[in-house]
């Protein structure tokens, strides 16, 4: 018999299908900001009118835009917006973009609640993962200031506690987690997204997907996070498809964001995912890749890896994605190939020399060690990586 604990999100509301302009007026009547500072991407500030649409219907509220965070949220940028924040007497952050500026808006309201005074004062806030999958999480202030998230892109990540955050001296990219730390308010507007790059939207997507799969594959599966894993992955195999035969079709677009909700409802219920997220950690902060590339290059083959301990699961991953009878990783390798993604370590960028370096970071990630197949060893990820390369 099963057992097991269900908590809900700290999330109060998700707002789909509505345009951003009215649902962010709603919102800010419910919440009752008189002080919004928003977190906006660079690409989106300089290349629509988006930022200024928001600010408008912000008006007076709006007391700051931070529009410079690089990829990966680094350190010393997320400090930066944080100062800016600070001074502004921010009694809102409002993120605009994908899933970098999701992330700063997190790391901004845990900075404003923990008296962060340099970047490397950071690390008393950071998750630690040792090489033997020992884990310490420090205990610290939740936000003070809420967060809500206007997201165009499909990473998902609007809808979790987790924070990822990238320290550029080490060369890593890091985990801060507080439970309460999840956007207030999430707001999926598909008519925003038509601006989002296709291979933007696209492999962000297919991390929807490896979110989804690697649920459906944990260790510690849920009862919900079983049900909406496999819807996600009906959504977002038709929704990327649809878009990619068609960008202006936005009720795709909307399948692919619902979609992508979905797939991350197993990590609110502590649904430990495995190496492809793991491995992707370290492709992003060590390697520069950008997180949609990541999944799209190693989740197949870690699904191969991991065959042979969780094979009925993984059929589940080939109901849900149209054909029972085909290996999972046949299929997703497929979905990636259709949709004109990457698929090799080569092909985003990654350097042969880099791959010890990579399998010895990737130990001292936590979803390293809750791998469906236990993973020994660096030796064990250079595997993995060398199937991708």
């Amino acid at each position: 018999m099963r057992s097991g604990i269900y908590s809900y999100p700290a999330t109060q509301r998700i707002i789909f299908g509505t345009p951003f302009d009215e649902a962010i007026s709603k919102e800010l009547e419910t919440v009752g900001a008189k002080r919004v500072f928003v977190l906006a991407s660079g690409s989106l500030f300089r290349q629509t009118d988006l930022v200024n649409q928001l600010k408008t219907v912000l008006g007076t509220k709006c007391v700051g835009v931070f529009h410079e965070m690089p990829a990966h949220t680094p350190r010393i940028a997320v400090f930066k917006a944080a100062q800016e924040a600070q001074l502004a007497q921010a009694d809102l952050i409002l993120t605009l973009g994908g899933g970098s500026i999701t992330d700063a808006g997190k790391m901004v309201t845990l900075c404003m609640s923990n008296s962060i005074d340099s970047p490397q004062d950071l690390d008393r806030l950071a998750t630690k993962v040792h090489a033997d999958g020992r884990i310490e999480r420090p205990e610290f202030i939740a936000p003070t200031v809420p967060c809500s998230v206007i997201s165009t892109t499909l990473s998902a990540g609007e809808f979790s506690a987790l924070a990822g955050c990238t320290d550029t001296v080490k060369g890593m990219k890091e985990n801060f987690l507080h439970p309460k730390a999840s956007p207030r308010s999430v707001i999926l507007d598909p008519a925003l997204t038509l601006h989002t790059p296709e291979w933007l939207w696209l492999s962000t997507g297919i991390r929807a997907v490896d979110h989804a799969v690697e649920d459906l594959c944990s260790i510690n599966t849920q009862p919900i996070s079983e049900a909406t894993s496999f819807q996600a992955l009906r959504l977002l195999g038709r929704g990327l498809r649809a878009v990619k035969k068609d960008p202006a079709n936005l009720a795709a677009r909307l399948d692919c964001q619902l979609g992508a909700w979905m797939s991350i409802i197993g990590s609110s219920a502590g649904v430990q995912k495995g190496a492809s997220h793991g491995i992707g950690h370290v492709l992003g902060g060590t390697g520069g890749v950008p997180h949609g590339y990541t999944s799209c290059v190693m989740l197949p083959h870690v699904l191969r890896f991991n065959q042979s301990v969780n094979e009925a699961q993984q059929r589940l991953v080939s109901e849900a994605l149209g054909d029972p009878h085909k290996p999972a990783c046949e299929l997703v390798s497929e979905l990636v190939a259709q949709l004109g993604l990457p698929s090799t370590l080569r092909e985003v960028g990654v350097k042969p020399e880099m791959l010890d370096l990579i399998a010895k970071h990737s130990m001292h990630d936590r979803l390293i060690h809750s791998n469906p197949r236990k993973i020994q060893g660096p030796e064990d990820v250079r595997r993995i990586l060398d199937a991708a390369w």
